[in-house]
């Protein structure tokens, strides 16, 4: 297949370029690298089946090339980001997914939207399956996020109705491994780096929120295989396995061999407004329809990804 992935030089995009590669794709990669690094991709520079194009997807897409699927992963998904970008937010999960649709309809092409466990809030049924409408707080600092995956969902889904465009949605819970920023300002690049640095792991309230972490190389594999299928409807892909917060700082701290401690923090700022609770994939859709589910475990893809931001420091 000829492949355009926008986002692509982001943490899951680069891997996700990897992938399609390695099983004999052409990609071309798109990115406005407001986010993204020209480094998570450099290795690929120079192939006949790679191509770069710098380019913003909130603006009209072209592209004359041979052209079989869309994979759309552009957003602003860190909580550093869509704070400080809040519009910029928004229009990325509405004009971005309008644009990226809009070229696969000209095109006849595949479109697969990378939408995100976020879609479900601070949620009231656990573990979350597809059925779950959510409990999303629409005017909160999250919201702007949570909101544009949900719209961009619902405008997947109206093109895939009015216009029969082959379309694919996947609902990514929390993933981890190399490449994933330094100043990302989520749990794993905050404890890998506070860890390495042997200072303080910060733990807010008292650690009881959970979370369940995928390795970056099982979700491009699970985005692959829904991208190929024939599914319509979304499909979780995460990982099962829930730890707390303060299970997976001393987790992190372990693998480190880092003299860090915890200390528990009281949050004063609206990155954590409306943080939920709790978070876990309920896969059984992912198994049974593309014959996915994770198979690094949470030590092994950590001390992959405590690794690559060694070489960071």
């Amino acid at each position: 297949m000829h492949v355009l992935v926008t986002g692509a030089a982001g943490f899951i995009g680069s891997h996700l370029c990897d992938l399609l590669l390695a099983r004999g794709h052409s990609v071309v990669a798109m990115d406005n690298l407001i986010t993204g690094r020209l480094a998570n991709i450099a290795h690929l520079s120079g192939r006949s089946d790679f191509s770069f194009v710098h380019h913003d997807v909130t603006q009209p897409i072209e592209h004359d090339g041979a052209l079989d699927a869309v994979v759309h992963l552009a957003a602003l998904p860190s909580p550093v980001d869509y704070l400080e970008m809040p519009i910029k937010t928004l229009k990325v999960g509405a004009l971005g997914t309008l644009n990226a649709l809009g070229l696969a309809k000209a095109r006849g092409a595949r479109y697969l939207l990378a939408s995100t466990s976020e879609v479900y809030g601070d949620p009231l049924v656990h573990p979350q399956p597809e059925t779950y409408w959510g409990n999303v707080n629409p005017i909160g600092p999250r919201g702007v996020y949570d909101e544009s995956k949900r719209y961009a969902e619902a405008l997947t889904m109206a093109y895939h109705r009015a216009h029969g465009i082959r379309t694919r949605i996947a609902r990514i819970f929390n993933t981890y491994g190399p490449r994933m920023r330094v100043n990302d300002g989520r749990v794993v690049p905050n404890f890998c780096w506070q860890a390495l640095h042997n200072e303080a792991l910060t733990v807010y309230d008292d650690g009881s929120r959970t979370r369940s972490f995928c390795y970056v190389s099982d979700l491009v594999e699970g985005l692959y295989r829904l991208l190929l299928s024939d599914e319509v409807l979304p499909v979780n892909l995460g990982n099962p396995q829930e730890v707390t917060i303060l299970e997976f700082a001393h987790t992190v701290i372990r693998l480190a061999n880092s003299r860090s401690r915890v200390i528990h923090v009281t949050p004063q700022d609206e990155r954590t407004k409306d943080d939920p609770q709790t978070r876990r994939p309920d896969i059984t859709r992912a198994r049974s329809l593309l014959g996915w589910e994770p198979r690094v475990g949470l030590d092994e893809g950590l001390r992959q990804t405590l690794a690559w931001f060694r070489e960071q420091r």
